[in-house]
């Protein structure tokens, strides 16, 4: 199909996805993660598909959720209707990033922030710049509690990921690369390079056999409750738009939260 948010390439076994709103940061629109997750289904039904990236186009991966358009579509949902929004396009794309068959490595630059944290580290593998920076600072912002997919404790463990919520400040990508939630940091010119070479590394091995050994690695953090862990946590942050405090921020705007975050534009 074609797509309008995105951009698709094929490069022997690899196919790169790339966010494609460049100008808006790569911020997460109804319209890009529909495509995002459509683009997934179509690379695990291509056989010739052996391995997946995700990247984003220009400066940055993604400022996360696009508050914008949050704003103007969806600033008056009703519980019912936050919930089947955010459990589809938040939390069932992530996961089927999580249980794709076949490995998927991110490739990151400038900010990878809230939503777009949450899709980097669904990848089984990340790459990023030397510039690249990751951040969750809806606690701060938005009176959230933290994004929809709490995978911060186990790609980042449990310490570094309360200092990152409590304090919405930013984890670079060295500070990334030493608590082992990127795989590789690169300049950033060596950044498409650099996780191509990874990729067909990664493809030269039986697919079927990948796709065995990553379901058990993921069931080792299933067997530790990543699963019911990350669906409790969904049910909480639902929770959390129904306080007086998101309720301040939505009165003023939720794009003004955009303002207090530099890094974009972020939920």
């Amino acid at each position: 199909m074609g797509y309008q948010h995105i951009e698709v390439l094929d490069q022997d076994a690899i196919r790169t996805i790339t966010l494609a709103r460049a100008g808006a940061r790569n911020a997460q629109s109804q319209a890009l993660l529909d495509e995002l997750d459509q683009a997934m289904r179509e690379a695990a039904a291509d056989q010739s598909v052996r391995v997946v990236i995700i990247g984003g186009e220009g400066d940055h991966f993604s400022a996360g959720h696009d508050l914008k358009e949050a704003q103007a579509s969806r600033a008056d949902f009703s519980v019912e209707e936050r919930w089947a929004y955010e459990s589809l396009r938040y939390f069932d794309y992530c996961m089927r990033i999580w249980d794709f068959p076949k490995p998927v490595i991110a490739r990151v630059q400038g900010a990878c922030v809230s939503g777009g944290f949450m899709i980097a580290n669904m990848c089984d593998l990340v790459v990023c710049s030397d510039d690249a920076f990751f951040s969750d600072p809806v606690c701060h912002t938005l009176a959230a509690a933290a994004t929809e997919v709490l995978i911060h404790p186990w790609v980042m463990g449990l310490r570094r990921a309360k200092e990152m919520l409590f304090t919405g400040e930013r984890v670079t990508a060295d500070q990334a690369l030493q608590m082992g939630m990127v795989n590789r940091v690169v300049s950033r010119a060596q950044l498409n390079e650099e996780t191509m070479a990874l990729a067909r590394r990664v493809a030269a091995a039986p697919p079927f056999a990948l796709t065995l050994v990553k379901k058990s690695l993921n069931r080792t953090l299933d067997a530790q409750g990543l699963r019911t862990a990350l669906s409790a946590h969904f049910d909480v942050h639902q929770l959390s738009h129904m306080s007086d405090e998101f309720a301040q921020v939505k009165k003023k705007g939720l794009a003004q939260a955009i303002q207090r975050n530099k890094s974009g534009d972020s939920a």
